[in-house]
């Protein structure tokens, strides 16, 4: 997203105002270099350029492929075949990898029991625990007060 987020309503800006974050394209910038190195602002200028480029492309040729296969979403596998058909085949071992690790955080975020259901307790239960709980602070709280 750009330095300017909130472009909510109305039409979605227009290539000029996309972008990605200053500060956070400059960060891994200067996290990349060796530390005696020092990337002018023009330079990180021009790198924010042709990554937004580079996600256009990728972008637009995932839409057609989409549109070709008569799908309204962009799916993982259009942009892994946009990378193939641009000719970035050697990306998509890496997107590949990080689309399995991040299926697999989604999976791991599902399975997470709260709290609550782990505690075996009923909600009156642990409103009481916590009324217990809140007393014996207060009481702790008072005499260090006195």
């Amino acid at each position: 997203m750009s330095d300017r987020e909130g472009h909510s309503g109305g039409p979605p800006p227009a290539d000029d105002d996309l972008s990605l974050p200053k500060a956070t394209v400059a960060k891994m910038i200067s996290d990349l270099l060796p530390s005696d190195v020092v990337c002018a602002k023009e330079t990180r200028d021009l790198v924010i350029e042709c990554c937004v480029e580079f996600i256009h492309l990728i972008s637009s040729e995932a839409n057609e492929i989409c549109e070709q296969e008569s799908k309204k979403t962009i799916a993982p596998e259009h942009i892994i075949a946009a990378l193939k058909r641009l000719g970035f085949d050697s990306f998509t071992t890496e997107v590949e990898d990080v689309l399995k690790d991040h299926k697999q955080q989604q999976k791991d975020r599902e399975k997470k029991v709260s709290k609550f259901e782990q505690s075996g307790m009923t909600e009156e239960e642990l409103l009481a625990k916590q009324e217990e709980l809140f007393a014996a602070s207060r009481a702790k709280f008072q005499s260090t007060q006195q």
